[in-house]
């Protein structure tokens, strides 16, 4: 049985390694950093800024010390502002993605699945199902949905086959479903 953990801030750079990697072929990411020169850089600050504001909030879990990273935010997180030093286009790029994504969102409280990742060595085990899993129980202990968007088609099927429902989709800035868990 894989153990899952509540991460602290003594695991962002394990979880860092695996996020990076992760989603070096990711529509969105490359969308927001798509320059193949900076992606390493620019991505390792974008996610280590949303691992600090959620391990703070006590929502990230990781399986196998890392290999496997979801990153939550809980019902009634205020969105911390993007304070990094990227280059005012891709803040830009990041403003344009959230206000589309945060249009087609659910009202009302949940749980919100904002990274899920398996290092791209240890794909295949479902260690990104079961460190899910840690999330959607808090989301059932708290009686609230659970809420995601992904930019991967394949990734819907995925989620359906995981129990989520399809609920809303939008096609700009680019293509992106969102899917909802006990709603």
């Amino acid at each position: 049985m894989t153990e899952i953990v509540l991460a602290g801030p003594a695991d962002r750079t394990n979880a860092l390694a695996t996020l990076v990697p992760a989603f070096v072929a990711d529509p969105v990411l490359r969308w927001l950093f798509p320059a193949d020169d900076t992606y390493p850089e620019h991505a390792t600050a974008f996610f280590g800024h949303l691992f600090d504001a959620r391990v703070r909030r006590h929502a990230v879990w990781l399986a196998e010390g890392g290999a496997a990273v979801a990153m939550w935010d809980p019902p009634g997180a205020d969105p911390d502002p993007l304070e990094l030093e990227l280059p005012a286009e891709v803040r830009e790029r990041v403003s344009t993605y959230d206000h589309a994504v945060h249009g087609i969102m659910p009202a009302g409280p949940h749980w919100y699945l904002g990274t899920l990742a398996t290092h791209p060595e240890r794909t295949g085990r479902r260690l990104g199902h079961t460190v899910m899993a840690a999330g959607l129980r808090r989301a059932a202990e708290d009686g609230l949905p659970a809420v995601l968007e992904t930019s991967t088609e394949g990734n819907v099927r995925m989620y359906e086959r995981a129990g989520w429902k399809l609920i809303a989709s939008i096609t700009d800035p680019l293509p992106v479903w969102v899917l909802a868990h006990g709603l």
